[in-house]
Protein backbone atom coordinates (compact mmCIF):
# COMPACT_ATOMS: atom_id res chain seq x y z
CA UNK A 1 0.00 0.00 0.00
CA UNK A 2 1.24 3.50 -0.80
CA UNK A 3 -1.53 5.21 -0.82
CA UNK A 4 -2.00 6.36 2.68
CA UNK A 5 0.22 7.12 6.13
CA UNK A 6 -1.05 5.28 9.33
CA UNK A 7 -3.22 2.15 10.17
CA UNK A 8 -6.09 4.29 10.76
CA UNK A 9 -7.66 7.83 9.58
CA UNK A 10 -9.92 10.11 10.88
CA UNK A 11 -13.56 10.38 9.11
CA UNK A 12 -14.51 13.51 9.35
CA UNK A 13 -17.75 13.72 8.57
CA UNK A 14 -19.86 13.57 11.66
CA UNK A 15 -18.77 16.95 13.13
CA UNK A 16 -20.84 18.73 10.71
CA UNK A 17 -22.67 16.53 8.92
CA UNK A 18 -24.90 13.20 9.66
CA UNK A 19 -24.87 12.36 13.45
CA UNK A 20 -26.36 14.09 16.55
CA UNK A 21 -26.97 17.88 15.48
CA UNK A 22 -27.03 18.60 19.20
CA UNK A 23 -23.67 17.30 20.26
CA UNK A 24 -21.96 19.25 17.30
CA UNK A 25 -19.07 21.76 18.64
CA UNK A 26 -16.30 22.99 16.52
CA UNK A 27 -13.69 23.39 18.86
CA UNK A 28 -13.57 20.36 20.11
CA UNK A 29 -14.17 18.57 16.40
CA UNK A 30 -10.60 21.44 15.64
CA UNK A 31 -8.96 19.96 18.93
CA UNK A 32 -9.62 16.20 17.73
CA UNK A 33 -7.68 16.99 14.60
CA UNK A 34 -5.21 18.75 15.76
CA UNK A 35 -4.61 16.02 18.18
CA UNK A 36 -4.80 13.28 15.26
CA UNK A 37 -1.78 14.30 13.90
CA UNK A 38 -0.31 14.12 17.17
CA UNK A 39 -0.35 10.65 17.62
CA UNK A 40 0.04 9.91 14.02
CA UNK A 41 -3.67 9.64 12.90
CA UNK A 42 -2.91 12.00 9.74
CA UNK A 43 -5.60 10.99 7.29
CA UNK A 44 -8.46 13.03 7.09
CA UNK A 45 -11.22 12.15 5.10
CA UNK A 46 -14.03 14.49 4.28
CA UNK A 47 -16.29 15.59 1.07
CA UNK A 48 -18.01 18.53 -0.53
CA UNK A 49 -20.93 17.29 0.32
CA UNK A 50 -21.14 16.52 4.25
CA UNK A 51 -22.92 19.90 4.82
CA UNK A 52 -23.00 20.57 2.24
CA UNK A 53 -18.89 22.41 2.19
CA UNK A 54 -19.57 22.97 6.06
CA UNK A 55 -17.08 19.54 6.60
CA UNK A 56 -14.71 20.58 4.30
CA UNK A 57 -14.71 24.55 5.49
CA UNK A 58 -14.22 23.16 8.98
CA UNK A 59 -11.17 20.35 8.40
CA UNK A 60 -9.46 23.88 6.48
CA UNK A 61 -10.02 25.53 9.47
CA UNK A 62 -8.21 22.78 11.48
CA UNK A 63 -5.80 22.20 9.45
CA UNK A 64 -4.54 25.80 8.62
CA UNK A 65 -0.95 26.31 9.08
CA UNK A 66 -0.72 22.44 9.68
CA UNK A 67 -0.73 21.42 6.42
CA UNK A 68 2.34 19.04 6.09
CA UNK A 69 0.99 17.11 9.53
CA UNK A 70 -2.21 15.52 7.12
CA UNK A 71 -2.98 13.52 4.70
CA UNK A 72 -6.43 15.09 2.83
CA UNK A 73 -8.61 13.02 1.47
CA UNK A 74 -12.20 14.55 -0.12
CA UNK A 75 -14.65 13.40 -2.81
CA UNK A 76 -17.23 14.71 -5.39
CA UNK A 77 -19.80 13.72 -7.35
CA UNK A 78 -23.04 13.97 -5.17
CA UNK A 79 -24.77 16.42 -4.66
CA UNK A 80 -27.52 17.59 -1.60
CA UNK A 81 -31.09 17.66 -2.87
CA UNK A 82 -32.36 18.02 0.47
CA UNK A 83 -30.36 18.48 3.61
CA UNK A 84 -33.02 17.99 6.22
CA UNK A 85 -34.00 14.17 4.97
CA UNK A 86 -30.50 13.52 3.39
CA UNK A 87 -31.58 13.39 -0.38
CA UNK A 88 -28.64 13.14 -2.55
CA UNK A 89 -27.80 12.96 -6.55
CA UNK A 90 -25.30 11.31 -7.80
CA UNK A 91 -23.70 13.79 -10.77
CA UNK A 92 -20.41 12.61 -12.23
CA UNK A 93 -20.76 14.93 -15.61
CA UNK A 94 -16.87 16.29 -16.13
CA UNK A 95 -17.96 20.07 -15.76
CA UNK A 96 -19.34 18.95 -12.26
CA UNK A 97 -15.62 17.30 -11.51
CA UNK A 98 -13.94 20.28 -12.67
CA UNK A 99 -15.96 23.21 -11.09
CA UNK A 100 -15.97 20.58 -7.63
CA UNK A 101 -12.82 20.28 -7.20
CA UNK A 102 -12.03 24.17 -6.97
CA UNK A 103 -14.76 24.81 -4.62
CA UNK A 104 -12.77 22.18 -2.52
CA UNK A 105 -9.00 23.67 -2.55
CA UNK A 106 -10.96 26.90 -1.69
CA UNK A 107 -12.96 25.43 1.23
CA UNK A 108 -9.42 23.41 2.44
CA UNK A 109 -7.54 26.12 1.79
CA UNK A 110 -4.90 23.91 0.36
CA UNK A 111 -3.18 23.74 -3.09
CA UNK A 112 -3.52 19.86 -4.06
CA UNK A 113 -5.45 17.56 -2.66
CA UNK A 114 -3.69 14.40 -1.78
CA UNK A 115 -6.13 11.94 -2.71
CA UNK A 116 -9.74 12.95 -4.49
CA UNK A 117 -12.24 10.14 -4.28
CA UNK A 118 -15.62 9.82 -6.94
CA UNK A 119 -18.39 9.35 -4.33
CA UNK A 120 -20.17 7.79 -5.81
CA UNK A 121 -20.66 6.07 -9.54
CA UNK A 122 -23.39 8.39 -11.84
CA UNK A 123 -25.77 6.04 -13.75
CA UNK A 124 -26.27 8.72 -16.52
CA UNK A 125 -22.59 9.67 -17.12
CA UNK A 126 -20.06 6.72 -18.74
CA UNK A 127 -17.69 6.07 -15.49
CA UNK A 128 -14.53 6.87 -18.02
CA UNK A 129 -15.87 10.26 -19.00
CA UNK A 130 -15.78 11.29 -15.03
CA UNK A 131 -12.48 9.61 -14.43
CA UNK A 132 -10.74 11.60 -17.36
CA UNK A 133 -12.12 14.66 -15.58
CA UNK A 134 -10.63 13.47 -12.58
CA UNK A 135 -7.37 12.22 -14.39
CA UNK A 136 -6.84 15.74 -16.01
CA UNK A 137 -7.16 17.18 -12.74
CA UNK A 138 -3.98 15.30 -11.30
CA UNK A 139 -1.97 16.42 -14.86
CA UNK A 140 -3.36 19.95 -13.44
CA UNK A 141 -1.32 19.44 -10.02
CA UNK A 142 -4.69 19.81 -8.17
CA UNK A 143 -4.96 16.33 -7.15
CA UNK A 144 -2.02 13.50 -6.29
CA UNK A 145 -3.56 10.42 -6.51
CA UNK A 146 -7.89 9.30 -6.99
CA UNK A 147 -10.18 6.79 -5.56
CA UNK A 148 -13.32 5.47 -5.83
CA UNK A 149 -16.11 5.09 -3.32
CA UNK A 150 -18.83 2.15 -3.14
CA UNK A 151 -17.89 0.59 -6.68
CA UNK A 152 -17.69 -2.93 -8.02
CA UNK A 153 -14.49 -4.56 -9.43
CA UNK A 154 -15.56 -4.06 -12.66
CA UNK A 155 -16.08 -0.69 -12.46
CA UNK A 156 -12.92 -0.46 -10.08
CA UNK A 157 -10.71 -2.13 -13.60
CA UNK A 158 -12.52 0.62 -15.99
CA UNK A 159 -11.31 3.43 -14.24
CA UNK A 160 -7.96 1.66 -13.44
CA UNK A 161 -7.28 1.41 -17.64
CA UNK A 162 -7.19 5.02 -17.59
CA UNK A 163 -5.80 6.34 -14.17
CA UNK A 164 -4.35 4.50 -11.61
CA UNK A 165 -6.95 3.70 -8.48
CA UNK A 166 -5.14 4.57 -5.60
CA UNK A 167 -8.08 3.62 -3.35
CA UNK A 168 -11.36 2.33 -2.73
CA UNK A 169 -13.58 3.22 -0.27
CA UNK A 170 -16.52 1.35 1.22
CA UNK A 171 -18.43 0.89 3.79
CA UNK A 172 -16.69 -2.18 5.90
CA UNK A 173 -17.12 -3.94 9.40
CA UNK A 174 -18.01 -6.57 11.35
CA UNK A 175 -21.62 -6.23 10.12
CA UNK A 176 -21.01 -5.20 6.43
CA UNK A 177 -18.65 -7.15 4.68
CA UNK A 178 -19.77 -7.59 1.69
CA UNK A 179 -16.38 -5.64 -0.06
CA UNK A 180 -14.39 -8.49 1.54
CA UNK A 181 -15.35 -10.78 -1.08
CA UNK A 182 -13.82 -9.19 -4.20
CA UNK A 183 -12.81 -5.76 -3.85
CA UNK A 184 -10.39 -5.58 -0.97
CA UNK A 185 -8.30 -9.15 -2.51
CA UNK A 186 -8.07 -6.49 -5.94
CA UNK A 187 -7.13 -3.49 -3.88
CA UNK A 188 -4.31 -6.22 -2.80
CA UNK A 189 -3.35 -7.09 -5.93
CA UNK A 190 -2.45 -3.79 -7.09
CA UNK A 191 -0.90 -1.86 -4.31
CA UNK A 192 -4.28 0.16 -3.60
CA UNK A 193 -5.71 0.91 -0.18
CA UNK A 194 -9.04 0.00 1.07
CA UNK A 195 -10.79 2.43 3.03
CA UNK A 196 -13.72 1.01 4.97
CA UNK A 197 -16.45 3.66 6.41
CA UNK A 198 -18.43 3.18 9.29
CA UNK A 199 -16.07 0.99 10.52
CA UNK A 200 -18.25 0.87 14.08
CA UNK A 201 -21.08 0.14 12.72
CA UNK A 202 -22.05 3.58 12.47
CA UNK A 203 -21.63 3.55 16.73
CA UNK A 204 -23.91 0.61 16.89
CA UNK A 205 -20.95 -1.73 17.24
CA UNK A 206 -19.99 0.15 20.19
CA UNK A 207 -21.92 -0.92 22.32
CA UNK A 208 -23.08 1.97 23.33
CA UNK A 209 -26.51 2.73 21.06
CA UNK A 210 -29.29 1.13 22.28
CA UNK A 211 -32.84 0.93 20.44
CA UNK A 212 -33.75 4.25 20.45
CA UNK A 213 -35.92 7.03 18.37
CA UNK A 214 -32.69 9.04 17.01
CA UNK A 215 -33.21 13.14 16.40
CA UNK A 216 -34.64 15.09 13.15
CA UNK A 217 -31.13 15.69 12.64
CA UNK A 218 -29.63 12.26 12.84
CA UNK A 219 -29.46 10.02 9.61
CA UNK A 220 -29.79 6.85 11.39
CA UNK A 221 -33.52 7.57 12.15
CA UNK A 222 -34.53 6.77 8.60
CA UNK A 223 -31.64 3.43 8.00
CA UNK A 224 -33.15 0.01 8.30
CA UNK A 225 -30.45 -0.96 10.41
CA UNK A 226 -31.69 1.49 13.44
CA UNK A 227 -34.98 0.86 13.14
CA UNK A 228 -35.71 -0.50 17.37
CA UNK A 229 -37.01 -4.16 16.08
CA UNK A 230 -33.85 -4.70 14.24
CA UNK A 231 -31.57 -2.94 16.40
CA UNK A 232 -32.51 -5.68 19.27
CA UNK A 233 -32.12 -8.31 16.25
CA UNK A 234 -28.57 -7.35 15.33
CA UNK A 235 -27.63 -6.83 19.20
CA UNK A 236 -26.13 -10.44 19.24
CA UNK A 237 -23.40 -8.91 17.13
CA UNK A 238 -22.46 -7.07 20.07
CA UNK A 239 -22.60 -9.36 22.50
CA UNK A 240 -20.09 -11.05 20.83
CA UNK A 241 -17.51 -8.48 19.96
CA UNK A 242 -17.94 -7.50 23.43
CA UNK A 243 -16.95 -11.00 24.58
CA UNK A 244 -13.82 -11.00 22.38
CA UNK A 245 -13.05 -7.31 24.11
CA UNK A 246 -13.58 -8.56 27.65
CA UNK A 247 -10.94 -11.24 27.03
CA UNK A 248 -8.49 -8.51 25.19
CA UNK A 249 -9.02 -5.94 28.26
CA UNK A 250 -9.80 -3.52 25.37
CA UNK A 251 -13.02 -1.75 23.67
CA UNK A 252 -15.78 -3.79 21.68
CA UNK A 253 -14.95 -0.33 19.49
CA UNK A 254 -11.01 -1.81 19.37
CA UNK A 255 -11.83 -4.77 18.52
CA UNK A 256 -14.04 -3.90 15.67
CA UNK A 257 -11.47 -1.68 14.08
CA UNK A 258 -8.57 -4.37 15.13
CA UNK A 259 -10.94 -6.76 13.24
CA UNK A 260 -10.31 -4.74 9.75
CA UNK A 261 -6.57 -4.29 10.56
CA UNK A 262 -6.12 -8.14 10.49
CA UNK A 263 -7.19 -8.53 6.93
CA UNK A 264 -4.62 -6.65 5.11
CA UNK A 265 -1.87 -4.04 5.94
CA UNK A 266 -3.39 -2.13 2.93
CA UNK A 267 -6.69 -1.88 5.03
CA UNK A 268 -6.66 1.64 6.57
CA UNK A 269 -10.24 2.10 8.88
CA UNK A 270 -11.56 5.79 8.79
CA UNK A 271 -14.06 5.96 11.94
CA UNK A 272 -15.47 9.35 12.97
CA UNK A 273 -15.63 10.93 15.91
CA UNK A 274 -15.74 14.52 17.45
CA UNK A 275 -14.56 13.16 20.98
CA UNK A 276 -10.23 13.19 21.46
CA UNK A 277 -11.39 10.78 23.96
CA UNK A 278 -12.84 8.46 21.56
CA UNK A 279 -9.98 9.19 18.65
CA UNK A 280 -7.20 7.88 21.41
CA UNK A 281 -9.52 4.61 22.22
CA UNK A 282 -9.17 4.52 18.16
CA UNK A 283 -6.11 4.84 17.02
CA UNK A 284 -5.24 2.36 19.75
CA UNK A 285 -6.92 -0.26 17.88
CA UNK A 286 -3.99 -0.71 16.28
CA UNK A 287 -1.99 -2.05 19.21
CA UNK A 288 -4.29 -4.40 19.64
CA UNK A 289 -3.78 -7.94 18.77
CA UNK A 290 -6.31 -10.61 17.99
CA UNK A 291 -5.93 -14.04 18.70
CA UNK A 292 -6.58 -16.60 16.10
CA UNK A 293 -9.82 -17.75 18.87
CA UNK A 294 -10.77 -14.45 18.46
CA UNK A 295 -10.59 -13.39 14.56
CA UNK A 296 -12.08 -17.17 14.24
CA UNK A 297 -15.16 -16.39 16.37
CA UNK A 298 -15.38 -12.61 14.82
CA UNK A 299 -15.62 -14.45 11.03
CA UNK A 300 -17.93 -16.33 12.18
CA UNK A 301 -20.67 -13.47 13.21
CA UNK A 302 -23.87 -13.64 11.64
CA UNK A 303 -24.86 -11.16 8.77
CA UNK A 304 -26.25 -8.42 10.10
CA UNK A 305 -30.23 -7.95 9.98
CA UNK A 306 -31.35 -5.24 7.61
CA UNK A 307 -30.40 -3.11 4.84
CA UNK A 308 -27.80 -1.04 4.75
CA UNK A 309 -29.50 2.45 3.26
Amino acid sequence: MTVVPGRIGLGCMGMTWAYGAEERDETESIAVIHRAAEIGVTLLDTADMYGPYTNEELVGRAIAGRRDDYFVATKCGLVVEDADEYVLAKNGRPEHVREAVDGSLQRLGIDVIDLYQLHRVDPDVPLEETWGAMAELVAAGKVRALGLSEVSVEEIERAHAIHPVASVQSEGSLWTRDAFAAVVPWCAANDAAFLPFAPLGRGFLTGALKPQAFGSGDFRKNNPRFQPDVMDANMVLVERVQAVAERQDVTAAQVALAWLLAQGEHVVPIPGTKRVSRLEENAGAASVELSAEDLAELDALPEAVGERY
